[in-house]
């Protein structure tokens, strides 16, 4: 089988009050929070560096459609378009169309519970 997942991408997940949640994780955790949440870095087996995003989102966020549960995982994955095709063959519902920005791009999924997945070919170097 080909590689499909690469890695954790992010955690993202819905929160009453995101700012009192990133302010709390700072205080007792020491995550190093901004306003989209934090950002770790470290390297793949190659020692290339790379990213993983932790996101507290509002309640009534409508990232996760259509999804009604209240976290999302962004897995890293390599050759996004082909394994979207490849999904789809397979019969996994793909959630709109796959997206592209300078830092990589994105796709979406539901695993069999109904929760969104969200799959992430990234181009770390221009996160760094």
């Amino acid at each position: 089988m080909e590689k499909r997942v690469t890695g954790i991408g992010g955690i993202f997940f819905k929160t009453k009050d995101p700012n009192a949640t990133k302010s709390w994780y700072k205080k007792h955790l020491g995550l190093d929070t901004n306003d989209y949440g934090c950002t770790f870095t470290w390297k793949d087996e190659n020692g290339k560096d790379c990213l993983t995003q932790w996101s507290p989102f509002t309640q009534d966020s409508e990232y996760f459609a259509p999804s009604p549960k209240g976290f999302m995982i962004n897995y890293r994955v390599h050759d996004l378009e082909n394994l979207l095709k490849v999904l789809e063959k397979e019969g996994v519902t793909v959630v709109g169309e796959m997206e592209t920005y300078d830092y990589g791009k994105f796709g979406w999924i539901l695993d069999p519970d109904g929760h969104k997945l969200e799959l992430w070919e990234p181009v770390d170097s221009a996160l760094l």
